[in-house]
């Protein structure tokens, strides 16, 4: 049943202020959990309504990113038919098990893995595919992407954009932005997916989730059209920015602070 938790309206506005920062940059390079969570959990939410409320605002700026790129013909559902259903089917397992499963191990290797993906971009260079939204684009490899993504996003979640981006550059012909519409299009499928599972749980504080999830359409909004006008030469060094950060944080926290 759902569990009743209430704020001030200072920590509301505060609140839906870091929401909308996140919603800017989450739409541009992922990541935006790094400010929502933490925020959450220091306005004293109970740590079982952290992620299921985090998911519900996340799900609002996710969809507005997602709609923005499709609306720009920089993601065709129908070319990623196979990732959308494994993502789909990922994070709901991932968030049913979440509970069950030991995330010490990985919790210890996320900062590496995030901090690879940077470097990968940082040094890797960036892919110039023509912005075509009907180029061929591999099968075989979506729906093994969809369900590993996807159930990491149900379990934990911090880096799934940055992964997203990172591996649709590595097995598909896209560029930056077209990778950003894949990586926005997939998040609101698993966050879709795995708010469900803490929807029936009563895991969800609907207050503070749709007052944040308001905050992060509108970031979100302005972030994804700041990124498509921008290009590569404007996401590439939001993203790499945005991937050291969250490094940082999940170093600080799963290294040091959890040891």
């Amino acid at each position: 049943m759902p569990i009743d938790f209430s704020v001030d309206p200072l920590t509301l506005a505060a609140l839906a202020v870091v929401a909308f920062v996140a919603g800017f940059i989450d739409a541009i390079a992922g990541g935006g959990g790094l400010l929502t969570t933490p925020a959450l959990m220091t306005a004293g939410l109970p740590p079982h309504l952290v992620l299921g409320t985090n998911k519900l605002s996340s799900t609002f700026g996710s969809a507005t990113a997602s709609f923005t790129f499709y609306r720009r013909k920089l993601f065709a559902p129908r070319q990623w038919r196979r990732a959308l259903i494994g993502t789909a089917i990922g994070a709901l397992i991932g968030a049913v098990i979440a509970q069950y499963l030991p995330a010490a191990w990985l919790n210890q290797m996320l900062p590496v893995i995030v901090f690879a993906c940077g470097l990968y971009l940082l040094f890797g260079g960036t892919p110039k595919a023509p912005l075509d939204s009907d180029a061929p684009i591999k099968k075989k490899w979506q729906l093994p992407q969809g369900l590993g993504l996807g159930f990491y996003d149900g379990v934990a979640g911090p880096g799934t954009g940055a992964f997203w981006t990172v591996s649709s550059l590595l097995i598909y012909p896209l560029d930056l932005v077209k990778a950003s519409g894949v990586a926005r299009s997939m998040n609101f499928v698993s966050n879709a997916a795995a708010l469900s599972v803490f929807i029936f749980t009563g895991q969800v504080n609907w207050l503070l989730g749709l007052t944040m999830g308001s905050a992060l359409m509108v970031g979100a909004f302005l972030g994804a059209r700041t990124a498509i006008k921008g290009g590569a030469k404007f996401i590439r060094p939001v993203f790499i920015t945005v991937v050291l950060g969250l490094t940082l944080r999940l170093a600080w926290q799963h290294w040091y602070v959890g040891a």
